[in-house]
């Protein structure tokens, strides 16, 4: 998972973030972290819109892509510079919603945030869909321990297996 060290922020016509737990309308610790490295992204001119993404999981009332873009423009984000993707239940639905969401807005490259192990997996089923990929881990999304390290790997690619296996 070599991916899993790099980061390549640079100018894109989005920056897609992909979603993590939701807690009553609020985003977790992790997504929190995605969503200001996102913005931090979006501060330094590297796209003129981030798309949020993530369905609602457990709590019908929120969807992660949702609380998101709220959170993004509770920081000052406007909304013109704002897309929720809310359907999506996983990766795979979530990139399959954002690649049309783009596509449709005359989108062609998207700066992914995500942790670390989890992009190379978003960044190959980002590309499978047409658009060009390039990919900013949020900071300190790389696990610290060789244990934990390995774990990540290991889900992650197990992960991909079964996502190529379905796409053939």
């Amino acid at each position: 998972m070599r991916e899993a060290g790099v980061d390549e922020p640079r100018p894109a016509d989005a920056i897609v973030v992909f979603g993590a737990a939701e807690y009553v309308g609020h985003p977790s610790p992790v997504y929190r972290a995605r969503l200001d490295h996102a913005y931090d992204l979006f501060q330094r001119g590297l796209a003129p819109v981030i798309i949020t993404t993530g369905g609602a999981g457990k709590d019908p009332h929120f969807s992660e892509g949702q609380v998101g873009r709220d959170y993004l423009e509770a920081r000052g984000i406007p909304d013109v510079n704002l897309i929720a993707e809310t359907q999506g239940g996983n990766t795979d639905e979530s990139t399959q919603r954002v690649a049309v969401i783009m596509h449709a807005n005359g989108m062609h490259s998207g700066l992914l945030v995500s942790d670390a192990y989890h992009l190379y997996r978003a960044k190959q089923m980002m590309a499978r869909e047409g658009v060009t990929v390039y990919i900013s881990p949020r900071p300190g999304s790389v696990p610290k321990t060789a244990f934990a390290r390995w774990m990540a790997a290991l889900r992650e690619s197990f992960s991909y297996m079964l996502y190529r296996a379905h796409v053939r």
